[in-house]
């Protein structure tokens, strides 16, 4: 097959990282205190004045905002940082993360990353194992989006070349740092992205096999051709899919 007008891209990095920052940047949640948080209390601060009622002089107590207890007396320190019961002293903001970016800037981005699969040398600095690797970018026929079980695309992918890289992928490692307790202990690595015009069974069945990614033409962003800002991810290829790719990102 020829391939289509936008593998003819130049490679921008810098513009590609942008994007995948922006995409990152728009599914980061806003998260905040309620407003005045911890401040809802009776307590009040008693000054000192000769002689008034409650002064907190000479009883050994900070002049601190406490809350009014029945009976005579000073209560507990409320709407200090360091009180029980009491505020945060720096919460969150209320912080907007999304950065913008324009569309047609994007679009680029999503160009130029579908352009640089066809480097064999950005596959190789992306860690992908292409020893065994037919031919870059991979096209393969229609049918293959009506694969059923996970086994024949294992072995659909092995007798394209893609053995050793499958192997590198089912390898994780455990994360270092804070990450370990956060839902993200373990490291996984990146295989083939499998690109496809309509789904007839293949996403299922292979989206139990580690590292794989499939997606539909229209669906493709650039976090999948990207992952981690680096540019050059294998992409497997449905015929339908290569054809219509122009119509979908533009010439």
């Amino acid at each position: 097959m020829d391939l289509p007008r936008v593998f003819k891209t130049d490679f921008r990095p810098d513009v590609i990282q942008k994007a995948v920052v922006f995409l990152q940047s728009s599914k980061r949640q806003t998260y905040s205190n309620k407003e005045n948080a911890g401040m809802f209390t009776s307590a009040d601060y008693f000054g000192r004045r000769k002689g008034a009622y409650r002064m907190t002089i000479n009883k050994g107590m900070s002049r601190l905002p406490r809350e009014k207890s029945g009976g005579g007396g000073l209560g507990r320190v409320r709407m200090t940082p360091n009180s029980v019961g009491g505020r945060r002293s720096h919460p969150p903001k209320n912080k907007d993360w999304l950065k913008k970016m324009n569309n047609k800037e994007y679009m680029l981005a999503i160009k130029s990353a579908i352009a640089a699969t066809q480097n064999k040398e950005l596959l190789t600095e992306r860690g992908h194992d292409i020893v065994g690797l037919l031919e870059v970018p991979l096209v393969v026929e229609d049918s293959f989006e009506k694969v059923l079980k996970t086994k024949e695309v294992i072995e659909a992918l092995t007798a394209l070349g893609l053995a050793n890289d499958l192997s590198r992928a089912s390898e994780k490692s455990i994360r270092a740092g804070r990450g370990k307790t956060r839902g993200r202990k373990y490291k996984k690595k990146k295989t083939a992205l499998i690109v496809i015009k309509e789904d007839f069974g293949i996403v299922k069945s292979a989206g139990n096999i580690p590292g794989i990614d499939v997606v539909a033409l229209e669906d493709l962003d650039i976090e999948l051709l990207a992952p981690g800002t680096h540019a050059g991810r294998l992409i497997i290829w449905t015929k339908g899919a290569l054809e219509n790719l122009d119509n979908i990102v533009g010439e």
